[in-house]
C-alpha cells in the first residue's frame, strides 16, 4: 500500500498594473464570484513559473512574481494554494474559453471587494495580498550539484 500524501498545490496571483488595478477572473465553475487567476502546479514545477504559465494561459497576460504573501490549505480537498504578489509586464487579456468566463482589471478596494469576490476564503486572500508589505522568502534549488535557480523575498 502506498502511504506517500497525496497533496494538490496550487498557485494564485494578485496582480496589479500600473494603474494600481487588480486583475480578477470568473471561471465557469465558480461564476458567483470573481477571483485572482492561478491553477495547479505540475509535477517538478517551480512555484513562480507555475503562477505566470498559469496567468499567461488563463489571461494573456504576462506577469513578474514580487514575492509570496500567503499559504492557504484547503482540508477537504488536501489542497495548498501559495498565493504570489505580481506585477503586470505585458500582454492583452485574452481568456482561455474553457477555463476562463471574463477577465478584466479593477480598481478593488476594501471598500468594494465585496461587490466582486463573494467566496470568504478567496476574499481573505485578496486582502492579505493587498496589505502585505513583507514577503515570504521563496527559493528554487537544483540539487547534485546544489545551484540556487531563483529566490524571491
Amino acid at each position: 500500500m502506498d502511504t506517500t500524501p497525496k497533496h494538490i498545490i496550487a498557485v494564485s496571483a494578485n496582480v496589479t498594473n500600473e494603474n494600481e488595478e487588480t486583475l480578477l477572473v470568473k471561471t465557469h465553475w465558480r461564476s458567483d464570484t470573481w477571483e485572482a487567476p492561478g491553477g495547479q502546479v505540475e509535477e517538478g514545477e517551480p512555484l513562480d513559473k507555475a503562477v505566470c504559465r498559469e496567468i499567461l494561459e488563463e489571461t494573456g497576460i504576462v506577469i513578474a512574481p514580487i514575492g509570496i504573501t500567503g499559504l492557504y490549505y484547503n482540508t477537504t480537498k488536501h489542497l495548498l494554494s501559495v498565493v504570489f504578489k505580481a506585477k503586470y509586464v505585458s500582454g492583452d487579456i485574452k481568456i482561455q474559453p474553457e477555463e476562463i468566463k471574463e477577465a478584466k482589471f479593477i480598481k478593488l478596494t476594501e471598500e468594494n471587494i465585496d461587490s466582486y469576490i463573494t467566496r470568504p476564503h478567496m476574499k481573505s486572500r485578496t486582502i492579505d495580498c493587498m496589505k502585505a508589505k513583507n514577503f515570504i522568502p521563496y527559493e528554487t534549488w537544483e540539487v547534485n550539484p546544489y545551484n540556487l535557480v531563483g529566490r524571491l523575498f
